[in-house]
């Protein structure tokens, strides 16, 4: 793999945190890696996120080895994780304080509160009226006949002091006496509780636990301490037992043994054993590439490529021949047909006899307008209308062709002319025939512009008609392009752009080989070559063309 350069652009605000109270701004890196280790592992990721949060973690792992490795901690990030840890210390403490109050003021409440504590309703409920006190008393010495009150009867009576003692409404009364009993000790273990939850009571169970966790905070921050500075011992090269002194002597000792490796001073080194097998295939190689020897490799190819030299020349000696007598040939028949067919007619007449005989083999239908006004006020440009056929997916299409045989027409001229043509005859597309005796120095044989077509075209050769074919080809694939941009369809547009360069290639091609013709004699195996790439590659690109067109026809 070649130490070519991996360009990427890569937003690394992930890198970037806070420190000293401050938010640092993301920062934008754009790195050239060139780098043949880091490319191998680069392009092991897929291009996108992976590849650039791959980038981004080595970036960190690199950044902070080297902040280790000059001897520097991170005292910010210990210090925030000591605050957080604080913070979440005291937020639980004060969490659970909440919980202890709130369950334990509950739980007083449930017993001890004097509207609905159940303390309070079983006392209600044992010294109210007809209660179970009264109802006990009222069995044992408050029924008529029983020994207890007659006993009572004769000892005490309704008004006596004992009498006045048991009357719940009386103040002074045993009742009273025991409300008040009651509430002075439910209010002192009230009190002795609460004296225990109070922050205030330095004794208290709650004072204690506060006293535990600052000491165990305490103890935490020293361990903190403790561990920092063995960190900083093992990154310091003043120790010399420390990870950083261990590692700086591995890599010296590996630095020696590859610098040992690779010197040509060590007869034992790797080098010098490679240097003595380089000797050694050098020699072989100079062995078979010598032609100083007759069973030497290149010897052997000499002989080969010779004989084949031998057997290509005489083909191309019997090619050349056949081809200059088809040229003959072929030169013979385009005069006599000329001279049969097109005496006396001008150019444009012959150009819009041919290509309504091209467009008819296709199923199209040419319409000759030279003479008639189009769409435009006494305006007669345009000579030969084509309106696609019933067979082609765009018909009822148009493209207006213009043929000109005039040395004062350049191809600014010609374009302004056919976009005249196009507006008066209404067609989308328009083809510009120039003739090889007077078009424009440098012209090339076939050019596309936008939705016009120009080509150059020689009536008086026949090999000059492919290029005329290739630009009625055109200008159908064009009007079918835009009648399915107008219908909204999609279609094979890559392969029809493809064969419309391709043509255009191969016109120029064919342009050159008809330069080379004038001098056959010393140019017949260039030319020979080229007409099999051109014909070659000019089919091909039709062939894609028309099935391009048909697939769309299926549309």
């Amino acid at each position: 793999m070649s130490d070519s350069a991996l360009h990427t652009t890569t937003p690394i605000g992930q890198l970037a945190k806070p420190f000293d109270g401050e938010s640092l701004k993301p920062i934008l890196l754009e790195l050239l890696v060139s780098d043949t280790d880091s490319l191998r592992e680069l392009l092991q990721k897929v291009e996108g996120r992976e590849r650039d949060e791959y980038a981004l973690a080595a970036l960190r792992i690199g950044l902070l080895s080297l902040r280790h490795a000059r001897g520097q901690i991170d005292a910010e990030a210990v210090k925030h994780e000591g605050e957080r840890l604080l913070a979440n210390l005291k937020h639980a403490l004060g969490q659970s304080r909440s919980e202890i109050q709130g369950d334990l003021t509950s739980a007083l409440k449930e017993y001890f509160d004097p509207a609905s504590g159940r303390f309070q309703e079983r006392v209600d409920r044992l010294i109210k009226k007809d209660g179970e006190l009264e109802q006990v008393l009222s069995r044992q010495i408050g029924s008529e006949g029983s020994e207890l009150a007659a006993t009572l009867a004769t000892h005490i009576g309704e008004n006596s002091p004992l009498m006045k003692l048991l009357k719940p409404e009386e103040s002074d009364g045993l009742v009273s006496a025991m409300r008040s009993a009651i509430s002075e000790v439910v209010a002192a273990e009230r009190e002795c509780i609460l004296g225990e939850f109070s922050l205030d009571n330095k004794q208290g169970a709650l004072s204690r636990l506060v006293g535990e966790l600052t000491e165990e905070n305490g103890q935490l921050k020293r361990g903190f301490a403790d561990e920092i500075q063995h960190v900083v011992a093992e990154f310091s090269l003043d120790k010399e037992d420390s990870a950083l002194s261990r590692l700086v002597r591995r890599v010296e000792a590996a630095e020696e043994t590859i610098t040992k490796q690779f010197s040509l001073d060590e007869q034992d080194s790797a080098l010098s054993r490679l240097s003595a097998v380089v000797a050694g295939a050098k020699d072989a190689i100079d062995a078979n590439l010598t032609l100083d020897t007759d069973d030497s490799a290149l010897s052997r190819l000499k002989k080969e490529i010779v004989a084949i030299l031998d057997r290509h020349e005489d083909k191309v000696g019997a090619f050349q021949t056949s081809v200059q007598a088809a040229l003959e040939a072929m030169k013979v028949q385009r005069e006599e047909a000329a001279r049969s067919t097109r005496h006396g007619d001008d150019f444009e007449d012959i150009a819009a006899e041919f290509i309504q005989k091209e467009v008819r083999k296709a199923g199209d239908i040419p319409s000759r307008t030279g003479v008639t006004v189009g769409s435009i006020k006494n305006c007669k440009k345009g000579d030969l209308v084509v309106e696609l056929g019933s067979d082609c997916v765009a018909v009822g299409e148009r493209f207006v062709v213009e043929a000109k045989e005039d040395e004062s027409y350049k191809l600014a001229d010609a374009r302004a002319e056919i976009e005249i043509a196009r507006k008066n005859r209404e067609a989308s597309v328009g083809l510009f025939v120039f003739s090889k005796k007077t078009c424009p120095d440098g012209l090339e044989a076939l050019l596309r512009d936008g939705n016009d077509v120009f080509v150059v075209w020689d009536a008086d050769r026949i090999e000059s008609d492919v290029i005329l074919r290739a630009g009625l080809s055109l200008a159908k694939a064009l009007c079918v392009r835009q009648a399915k941009e107008r219908q909204a369809e999609d279609g094979n547009w890559e392969d029809i752009d493809a064969a419309i360069l391709g043509l255009e290639r191969e016109a120029t091609r064919l342009t050159d080989m008809k330069t080379w013709t004038e001098t056959i004699q010393s140019n017949s195996g260039k030319i020979l070559e080229e007409v099999r790439k051109m014909a070659a590659n000019l089919e091909k690109q039709i062939a894609i063309l028309r099935e391009s067109v048909a697939t769309l026809k299926r549309v």
